[in-house]
């Protein structure tokens, strides 16, 4: 399996740190508000990057975050007169339905910035024992850049060409910077914010530490896949580097992968050009298995345009698939699903006419050829066309007359290669998708509270239902009874 590093920037054979473990990042979306379709990119794409890991057999920990502290929430907060946690705490919990709507498999762990703060106050003290960070008068503590030599090895360019691109230069104490390039590792309160106790002042963190010491407390020191946007290759992925690393004298990732801008229209989303969409708002008109589809049409690198023209064009496409895969359930049905264990000892393949021998052979060289797109880069575009060619094929050779486990095998095959790209072949009912992954959720919190009597109360509510829990080491799965 190849994957292109941004950090080297080109493809590298996938090595885990610990044999048949991946510890991955995901830098998540600050909650101020609906998530809005650019959000939801590289939501989509690295779910579908820890299916493909979890279908090759590896057991992924998969750590996303939520940044609940932002000048961007106090703002909301202020405005709507509460406090902050109240805002952030609604909007995570929107984003959660979203996330389900776009069949996002809930993270291993969502840490929020605000309960981790002893963990940055550790940090940051580390730093400044090592000589990589101090406080100026006022209390705000810098990174100081200059004493990492390899500082830009993510971007690729020299300190003097990315002093000019630091979001936090303008911020409270800039004065006291030993250094323009110096970024902000904690900055005092302001009239009306929220703030923690520290060593150097009353206040809140800068808003890379927050990822550094998250990623440190749930994966360890070194991690195998930090991802995200593009857009935060600099200067936010730069300064987790430059913290992670000084603080914890390790490579912070192995891998770095980032996905591409989205663009409505060609032009960069904008709510100034009305061309802003949240997805709530595109759930209105579309299924949201349609906005999945449509961010997997095209390499997770590549620039992707969204369009009311592209989308139809992925609505139809899903279409073709779940038709296909409605047939292929039907005739199960009324043939007669066949015998479990089909993949297991290939001698049941001889008991097929020669067609449907051959049609096998087919389906096995399309799985091939998917899992090599995958493998290349995760490249979705080449995956999905090789759905589509499977799609084809049991079109074109099944029928009322086809054997049973012939027919079972093309539904199986499909099935499973939809389930790496969080597409579902088959029509659903969002809402009842989303209550289902909200008790599931509540369940686990029952669990984490011991709260046992409630978590078996759920699950029976859930049976009831007709779902089926399964509580595995990838966390919990469901599915209809």
């Amino acid at each position: 399996m190849k994957i292109f590093n941004t950090l080297s920037r080109r493809k590298e054979e996938f090595v885990p740190l610990e044999p048949g473990k991946v510890k991955m990042y995901v830098c998540g979306p600050t909650v101020y508000n609906y998530i809005h379709i650019g959000n939801a990119r590289p939501m989509i794409v690295f779910d579908t990057v820890r299916r493909y890991f979890e279908y090759k057999g590896y057991e992924v920990n998969f750590v996303s975050n939520f940044t609940d502290v932002d000048d961007k929430i106090i703002q909301k907060a202020i405005e709507e007169g509460v406090d902050a946690s109240v805002i952030s705490e609604r909007f995570i919990a929107e984003c959660k339905k979203d996330m389900a709507g776009l069949n996002v498999k809930p993270a291993t762990t969502h840490p929020q910035a605000t309960k981790e703060i002893p963990g940055m106050l550790e940090m940051i003290r580390t730093l400044i024992e090592n000589g990589h960070a101090y406080a100026a008068a006022d209390g705000t503590v810098y990174f100081r850049t200059a004493s990492f030599p390899d500082y830009g090895k993510l971007s690729h360019k020299n300190l003097d060409e990315l002093q000019s691109g630091f979001r936090e230069i303008k911020v409270t104490g800039e004065e006291g910077k030993e250094d323009p390039a110096d970024f902000v590792l904690w900055k005092p309160k302001k009239e009306g914010e929220p703030f923690w106790p520290s060593p150097w002042c009353d206040g809140r963190p800068g808003w890379h530490i927050e990822c550094s010491v998250m990623a440190k407390r749930y994966l360890g020191d070194e991690i195998d896949i930090h991802a995200g946007g593009e857009d935060l290759i600099f200067p936010h992925h730069e300064n987790e580097i430059a913290q992670s690393e000084c603080a914890n004298g390790k490579p912070f990732a192995r891998y770095w992968m980032h996905n591409g801008f989205l663009n409505i229209d060609n032009k960069k989303m904008s709510k100034s050009l009305g061309n802003f969409f949240t997805v709530r708002e595109i759930s209105e008109k579309y299924d949201l298995q349609v906005l999945r589809f449509f961010m997997l049409s095209a390499h997770y690198r590549s620039p992707l345009n969204f369009s009311a023209e592209l989308m139809e064009a992925s609505k139809n496409g899903l279409e073709r698939i779940r038709t296909a895969a409605a047939r292929l359930k039907e005739l199960e049905q009324k043939l007669g699903a066949a015998e479990d264990g089909l993949t297991g000892d290939a001698s049941w393949t001889e008991r097929l006419s020669g067609q449907e021998q051959a049609g096998i052979a087919a389906a096995n060289e399309l799985t091939a050829k998917y899992e090599a797109a995958m493998d290349d880069d995760f490249n979705t575009a080449d995956a999905v066309s090789a759905i589509f060619e499977l799609v084809k094929l049991s079109n074109s050779t099944v029928s009322e007359s086809s054997s049973p486990a012939y027919v079972t095998y093309l539904r199986r095959t499909v099935a499973k290669l939809c389930d790496v790209m969080g597409i579902i072949p088959e029509t659903k009912d969002e809402s009842l998708d989303a209550e289902i992954e909200a008790l599931i959720e509540a369940r686990q919190q029952a669990r984490k509270e011991k709260n046992y009597a409630l978590a078996d109360e759920i699950r029976g509510k859930l049976s009831g239902m007709g779902i089926i829990l399964e509580d595995t080491r990838q966390g919990v799965k469901w599915r209809r009874a």
